[in-house]
């Protein structure tokens, strides 16, 4: 019986062995898994502001005499940009002054002639009231007179002059538009589940779509004090330096804000397989078969996905060919 027994066993291998060793190898790639750096970063959308911004328009009714600036001129602080016609509002000035040279010529001399108790007290006070009445005058017709000529309030460039000279303009009128675009501001919106995460000074990173792989690198210079209560959001501002004028008010910019740089265990997402509310993975066994064994993910980034438990350094994971691999099916792996 003994020998029978070990004819059977050694001679002739059970079924289910015979089938194991005729099955063929399925063809796979694997990844050895090693610590790596995961950028754990927030995405939004922000629209670019200027520093600085005004609507240059003029502050009384006349015609334009002169415009000294074209349309995106770079202007300095104080420049000025444009007169309207003053003639009439010079010769006021002069005669203001006139008047008021000669009531303080009579204000002087009546201011004698009380000392020498030749005119009233009352004569000299008169006289006085003419004197500051004609002063307040003057600087009224001075104030209207400093409105013909409109000047830059800031550094900045100009956009497209709307205007030409004899143009009859009125108050609110536009000229042209005034920009001080360096640097430059971007406000976008974070999801409140981020708020703990922001920081004033903390670096952030733009790039448009006009300038294909560059970047911006500016820092967050205030942050809303209120959450929006609609779209559960905080608005945020940065600063971009603008070396050469790049970016210009209302471009639109991807902007990228760095939470944390963490070394971890990342995987391919695609070498990550569901199973009802499980995640497994398949390693390469020393034997060269595939070993299922289940993994606990964390963080997501396109395409990556952070394991932090089943897998260690050094495991070989099979990262293609998933579709026919089992559990114990011999493997043979493929070289890129």
């Amino acid at each position: 019986v003994l020998i029978a027994l070990a004819i059977y066993f050694f001679g002739f291998p059970p079924q289910q062995q015979e089938q194991e060793r005729q099955q063929p190898s399925v063809p796979v790639r694997v990844q050895v898994a090693e610590l790596s750096e995961f950028r754990d970063v927030i995405q939004a959308l922000g629209t670019a502001q200027a520093n600085e911004t005004v609507a240059i328009t003029a502050q009384t009714q006349d015609v334009v005499e002169k415009i000294y600036f074209e349309s995106g001129d770079f202007v300095e602080q104080g420049q000025l940009m444009a007169e309207l016609n003053a003639r009439k509002e010079v010769a006021r000035v002069q005669q203001l002054k006139f008047s008021l040279g000669e009531a303080q010529r009579q204000l002087d001399r009546l201011t004698e002639l009380r000392r020498g108790n030749a005119a009233s007290q009352q004569q000299l006070e008169e006289q006085q009231v003419a004197v500051n009445g004609l002063q307040a005058e003057l600087e009224v017709a001075e104030a209207t007179l400093a409105e013909m000529k409109i000047y830059a309030p800031f550094s900045g460039r100009v956009g497209i002059r709307e205007v030409s000279p004899g143009a009859l303009v009125a108050p609110g009128d536009v000229f042209t538009t005034l920009d001080d675009i360096s640097p430059i501001k971007v406000d976008f919106s974070v999801p409140e589940r981020y708020f703990a995460s922001l920081a004033v000074n903390q670096e952030v990173i733009a790039r448009n779509s006009a300038y294909p792989g560059q970047q911006f690198i500016g820092r967050i210079s205030s942050i809303d004090s209120r959450v929006d209560p609609v779209t559960r959001s905080v608005r945020v501002r940065a600063q971009l330096p603008n070396d050469g004028d790049l970016l210009r008010p209302g471009m639109l910019l991807e902007i990228t804000l760095l939470r944390s740089i963490d070394e971890t265990l990342l995987l391919p997402e695609k070498a990550v397989m569901p199973i009802q509310s499980r995640q497994y993975v398949f390693k390469l066994t020393p034997d060269g078969r595939a070993q299922r064994v289940e993994v606990t993910i964390g963080r997501r980034k396109p395409g990556i996905v952070e394991i932090t438990d089943g897998v260690k350094p050094g495991d070989q994971v099979i990262v293609e060919g998933l579709v026919r691999l089992r559990d114990g099916v011999p493997v043979d792996v493929q070289e890129d």
